[in-house]
């Protein structure tokens, strides 16, 4: 597996570990619809939680949560929806993007933004 790979594995552990000691329940991970893959699928407080992880070696060129784009949040929006209609799932969903990078010590770290983003109509 190429380093990157390794590294992006990491960051995925590192975020369902954090989710977890947080009082997350995981319901799946690297959950695949078509074009699509949601890295980690939650649940808290009766919301359904859909969460990316992005990570980075350096945050010189931009911040990891700032490669969710347009085009990506659409694929994860319709991830989610299958997801939901498969599962006969009625809770509402909430988009999360839980960023990795390296501290100065080369410690990673982990921000949690909730709420990261809406579904919206592509239209």
């Amino acid at each position: 597996m190429a380093q990157h790979n390794d590294f992006g594995k990491k960051a995925e552990d590192l975020a369902a570990d954090f989710l977890l000691k947080n009082g997350y329940k995981i319901l799946a991970r690297n959950f695949r619809y078509q074009k699509a893959e949601i890295d980690i699928i939650a649940a808290k407080d009766n919301l359904i939680i859909i969460c990316e992880v992005k990570a980075r070696s350096t945050d010189v060129f931009n911040l990891p949560q700032e490669s969710v784009n347009k085009k990506k949040i659409k694929l994860l929006v319709s991830a989610a929806d299958y997801y939901l209609q498969e599962f006969n799932v009625l809770n509402e969903v909430r988009f999360d993007i839980i960023s990795v990078l390296p501290d100065e010590k080369q410690n990673l770290t982990i921000e949690h933004i909730q709420d990261a983003f809406e579904a919206f109509d592509s239209n």
